[in-house]
């Protein structure tokens, strides 16, 4: 469930993305190497929920991939090896329990209509999520962007990390990890950023508390 028809999604992302689609692989490329990779073993099964135009799934090496959306551009752009799940997010999942290793989310949870969708989103992740397994969560931090966050029109849930950690526990995750300032908040309308510097930029958390406006949330299935 977003707060969007698929056909509105199709535009809106035609019109956000389409220049910088080649610039967003690039840089998801970049982030994968340089933080993310490492906490995805090669045969984990990976969800990632909101997978767009699978810019992480199509890059992140495991075992078997799935990529969910209503998005009906995102087929079209996703690898062969990725299966594609077109279904509400907070309507049950095809999936038994336990099933999954990992499930990877940016930038998505804003665009659900409410909390009660978000709530119904994490309760399956967490059925279907093996013991021990991870949910890894970046999206805008509307404690830092109180203004800017209403720019985009599909946005319509705001978090922070807090609230968003809090969701997580009550629905029975361990929170492992709990960022406030991760990545800067958007690459719409934004200077390309050579990928040395964006890699150099992973390894300085410093520089996170200076330009971060998007929190990073790990959390585990008890």
């Amino acid at each position: 469930m977003t707060g969007n028809e698929p056909d509105e999604l199709s535009g809106i992302y035609r019109q956000r993305f389409e220049k910088m689609r080649a610039y967003r692989t690039r840089v998801w490329d970049v982030l994968i190497r340089g933080k993310f990779q490492a906490r995805v073993q090669p045969g984990e099964t990976v969800l990632d929920l909101g997978c767009g135009y699978g810019e992480f799934i199509n890059q992140i090496r495991c075992g078997k991939k799935y990529g969910m959306d209503l998005n009906p551009d995102s087929r079209k752009n996703l690898a062969p090896e990725v299966e594609l799940i077109e279904q509400d997010c907070s309507q049950r999942w095809p999936f038994p329990d336990g099933a999954l290793d990992t499930i990877f989310t940016s930038n998505f949870f804003e665009h659900l209509p409410g909390k009660a969708a978000l709530k119904a989103t994490l309760d399956e992740a967490h059925r279907c999520l093996r013991p021990g397994g991870q949910l890894i969560a970046i999206g805008p931090n509307i404690k830092f962007l109180p203004g800017k966050y209403w720019d985009f029109w599909d946005h319509h849930l705001p978090l922070t990390e807090a609230s968003l950690s809090e969701g997580l526990t009550t629905c029975g995750f361990t929170i492992r990890e709990c960022v406030d300032r991760f990545l800067p908040y958007t690459m719409v309308n934004a200077c390309e950023v050579p990928p040395f510097l964006i890699a150099a930029y992973l390894r300085f958390p410093l520089a996170w508390k200076i330009l971060g406006r998007q929190f990073l949330v790990t959390a585990v299935k008890k």
